[in-house]
């Protein structure tokens, strides 16, 4: 049996660990700090704890980050980490600068479950869960190579090799993330616990869902106040069931009104996240279809053109076509972007991501 992983322990976690090996709460939170607050997994390095402590700890439990396999340079500045896992499996993530933030996009499943047909993770079907310190470990590796650790950011002894730190947080990678619950929801209490985890305001995390009703629920009686994202794809249940199955589970009406429950804070909106498909799902009439559908909900929709992958069989549609549905939704009072995604030219942007497993 495999020991258990300081990188992933709620700081609560590691208090009741440190009482447990004969040491005080205050151990425990200093060790939450050194690993969360520090980026520091070498328990040798961690000076202010006690070496009878450090050897204690050593022997019951390890500190460890997934492995960078790969890292990939964007011509257009994100860059994509590929992590080794312990059993071989790999995964992937996304740093994307762009107009004074940095947004970190990880994965929470090896592979994905859910056959969603214009995405090419949705190939490899899915291999596993990612455990809360497999998917942090994420976060620290790519924390450690911006120099974004430890209160020393942008001091002259830090090599950095971003732009600046990471602000902004999105569970958008491999995986479907409220299809792995208990972990996301872990990882998120430690990315917003603003004492002894990594100190991210709700405000600046995404939790994105293929429309997963009962996770959607679930999520919203967590009090965690982070953003939701729906992928969303389709105004009408014909066309979304085509491209995306779990639409037969929960239907538009059933997700829209999940979506309606969900809490949001002042000023805060539910994210939709629209692929747009060259004559699937691009036509004026799906335009206002989907005005129709988010009249009287706090909505955002981010329109993404397909992003193209070998074998695929849909196409980007053409930019005045792009331009003309992001038209009707403006006009219909709907705030809407067109995102361009980041690293398409290194396999990295959105609906890419795939990796061998093992």
């Amino acid at each position: 049996m495999s020991a258990l992983n300081l990188v992933g322990m709620l700081p609560s976690e590691m208090e009741d660990l440190a009482v447990e090996l004969g040491a005080s709460r205050y151990r425990g939170r200093q060790l939450a700090t050194w690993i969360y607050r520090k980026g520091v997994v070498d328990l040798d390095a961690m000076t202010d704890l006690p070496k009878d402590f450090r050897a204690a700890l050593a022997s019951r439990v390890v500190a460890t980050l997934p492995e960078v396999e790969r890292e990939t340079p964007s011509q257009d500045g994100s860059r994509k980490l590929v992590f080794r896992l312990d059993d071989g499996a790999r995964v992937s993530s996304v740093v994307m600068p762009d107009d004074g933030r940095v947004t970190l996009c990880l994965s929470t499943q090896v592979g994905c479950g859910y056959a969603c047909a214009f995405c090419l993770t949705g190939t490899m079907g899915l291999a596993r869960n990612l455990t809360a310190g497999e998917i942090l470990g994420q976060v620290l590796q790519a924390k450690m190579r911006l120099g974004d650790v430890g209160g020393h950011i942008g001091a002259p002894d830090v090599q950095q090799s971003w732009e600046s730190r990471i602000t902004h947080v999105v569970m958008m990678g491999m995986g479907e993330p409220l299809a792995n619950y208990a972990e996301v929801v872990k990882t998120l209490r430690i990315l917003t616990d603003a004492k002894l985890g990594l100190g991210y305001s709700p405000r600046r995390i995404t939790v994105s869902t293929v429309g997963l009703v009962t996770g959607i629920e679930k999520l919203g009686r967590e009090n965690l106040k982070v953003n939701l994202a729906i992928s969303l794809h389709a105004a009408s249940d014909e066309v979304r069931s085509r491209l995306m199955p779990v639409n037969r589970a929960w239907n538009l009406a059933a997700l829209m009104e999940a979506v309606r429950r969900y809490p949001l804070a002042p000023r805060q909106r539910v994210f939709f996240e629209y692929v747009l498909l060259d004559g699937v799902n691009d036509t004026p009439e799906d335009a206002q279809r989907l005005a129709r559908l988010l009249r009287n909900v706090r909505a955002k929709v981010n329109l993404i053109p397909f992003n193209d992958w070998p074998g695929s069989d849909f196409r980007r549609p053409p930019l005045a076509r792009i331009l003309a549905f992001q038209s009707i939704l403006l006009e219909a009072g709907i705030t809407t972007t067109v995102r361009w995604s980041k690293g398409e030219d290194i396999g990295a942007a959105c609906g890419q991501l795939k990796e061998a497993v093992a």
